[in-house]
């Protein structure tokens, strides 16, 4: 496992927070030295997002400068623009004639009714949350409530900014992102077990593994809101990276393969009330372009270090007040 078990251990990547505990919400900015191949895949039948049409292989933008997850549901949005703002202060873009336009992919969710105060006035404050964030990006950076996992939450449990590395037996590096809001259960049952424990590394997500005898109710529905869901009151989204050298249609596989990591994390996932979304970047540090088994290894590991991520970010959750639903480490079982 990478040092740091973040995102940045992916050489090329800088995350930043910034987040309003009064309005209970805020942004993550996910920040490439150089433009980074990217691709998303979305799963969730209520996504919010900026900039996804252009990743697709077939268009002509091959990278990004940045992508962006906030909270805040559409007016979330906005936090693009400030991440967008940092980066064209420091020259940084597509290259138009005179002009340089940083690109920037964003996706949101749903955090409107978890306990804070939304009363911001005429305008949102996720533009300046989003600056805020871009401005704050290094290699170490802080999970659980903080950035757009500020006010997130599951069904049972607070919910979070999670992350997790690994590397493949080619010696690739993969590092995931998540902010879990997600309508589903990151736990077994009634219990404390997380769903991705059979991936855990070190205890990283509180060495419990998984339940034995497993609980009558391990399959059992356990939804956040269900008076809320129409609403759209969901979301879970997610950056997959990696060092390789992959192009477009590579980087969306690799998307693809980390919704696998959703599925293993969280019962149920990708509903039609998630906006259940996978951005991927390939900074093409490592010089390594995969071999079809190298391919393989690059997508499993992919799934694996997203369960991870997703399962972290609920666990560093920590208590806030007028919580919507309870931090796991104040949860004894």
């Amino acid at each position: 496992m990478p040092p740091k078990n973040l995102i940045t251990d992916v050489a090329g990547l800088s995350v930043g927070n910034a987040q309003d505990d009064k309005i209970k919400s805020g942004v993550t900015a996910i920040l490439c030295d150089e433009p980074a191949v990217a691709a998303v895949q979305v799963l969730g039948g209520a996504p919010g997002t900026r900039e996804t049409d252009l990743l697709e292989p077939h268009n002509m933008v091959e990278a990004v400068d940045a992508i962006t997850l906030a909270g805040g549901s559409a007016f979330g949005l906005d936090a693009a623009s400030g991440v967008q703002a940092w980066l064209r202060e420091q020259g940084r873009g597509f290259p138009l004639g005179p002009h340089r336009i940083p690109i920037v992919p964003a996706a949101i969710l749903f955090d409107l009714v978890n306990g804070g105060d939304k009363d911001w006035g005429r305008y949102s404050p996720y533009r300046d949350l989003g600056f805020e964030a871009a401005s704050a990006a290094s290699e170490t950076f802080t999970l659980g409530t903080a950035g757009a996992g500020t006010g997130a939450s599951t069904a049972g449990f607070k919910g979070g900014l999670g992350s997790a590395s690994d590397i493949t037996s080619a010696g690739i590096t993969v590092g995931a992102l998540v902010a879990v809001n997600a309508v589903g259960s990151v736990t077994v049952g009634d219990t404390r077990h997380f769903w991705a424990s059979p991936f855990e590394k070190n205890d990283e997500f509180g060495g419990l593994g998984l339940p034995h005898p497993m609980p009558d109710n391990a399959g059992a529905l356990k939804i956040k809101y269900r008076e809320m869901m129409k609403s759209g009151a969901n979301t879970t989204i997610a950056v997959i990276a990696t060092d390789a050298v992959l192009d477009k249609a590579g980087a969306k596989r690799l998307a693809i393969a980390a919704h696998d990591g959703f599925s293993r994390a969280v019962w149920p996932a990708h509903t039609p009330f998630d906006g259940d979304l996978v951005f991927a970047l390939a900074t093409g540090r490592s010089g390594i372009k995969p071999a079809p088994h190298d391919l393989l290894d690059l997508c499993a590991v992919a799934g694996a270090t997203m369960a991870r991520a997703i399962a972290r970010g609920v666990y560093e959750a920590e208590p806030a007040d007028n919580d919507a639903f309870p931090a796991w480490k104040a949860v004894k079982s």
